[in-house]
């Protein structure tokens, strides 16, 4: 018979997380990608602040990249969501009334944490707007005064010029009288 060894010590198994600690963790990367998201938007006006297009590219692929990584954390919350017995798309302001006794103060911490990100990103997000508009339109005004084009409205609509012999002031035979062009007339 062949001899069994048995390990001299044991090991203790791994401690697999629960989805109520996964939700907090997930909850958690989400309020550090929007505020990542923030530092992103305050880079792109100190750019368009200094002209720096290249810090405006280079925001601008900040931002796919940290909204496409926004984009998997949500995905992981709506299975921990599912796991958890919620909708899929369970609203972060439903937690407590979803998970009763289970919501632990670290998931409240990490939910009041990601609700006041969105906050102060939405904040970030109208600021830049504003900026962006405003230096497009000074960008248009400099073109223009750059190259000495006025903005012109284009008309909308030009009157057709009567024929040389209606302008002589000549007498006009009833054939050479203007009629409303027939496009214009409406009874047809």
């Amino acid at each position: 018979m062949l001899p069994t060894y048995a390990p001299q010590q044991t090991y203790p198994s791994p401690r697999r997380e629960t989805a109520i600690e996964v939700l907090s963790d997930v909850l958690g990367t989400e309020q550090r990608l929007l505020e990542e998201l923030m530092l992103v938007m305050q880079r792109q006006r100190a750019a368009v602040a200094t002209d720096d297009l290249e810090a405006l590219d280079d925001s601008v692929f900040a931002t796919y990249r940290v909204l496409a990584t926004l984009g998997e954390a949500r995905r992981r919350r709506k299975t921990v969501n599912r796991l958890l017995g919620g909708a899929e798309d369970m609203n972060v302001n439903d937690l407590e009334e979803i998970l009763g006794n289970r919501a632990t103060p670290a998931v409240i911490v990490a939910r009041n944490a990601l609700q006041d990100a969105a906050v102060l990103l939405s904040r970030e997000v109208d600021i830049n707007k504003q900026v962006l508009r405003t230096a497009m339109d000074n960008g248009n005004d400099y073109v223009q005064k750059l190259f000495g084009t006025q903005q012109v409205p284009a008309p909308t609509y030009v009157a057709p010029q009567p024929p040389a012999a209606m302008r002589t002031g000549a007498p006009q035979t009833p054939a050479m009288v203007p009629t409303v062009a027939r496009f214009l007339d409406r009874s047809v």
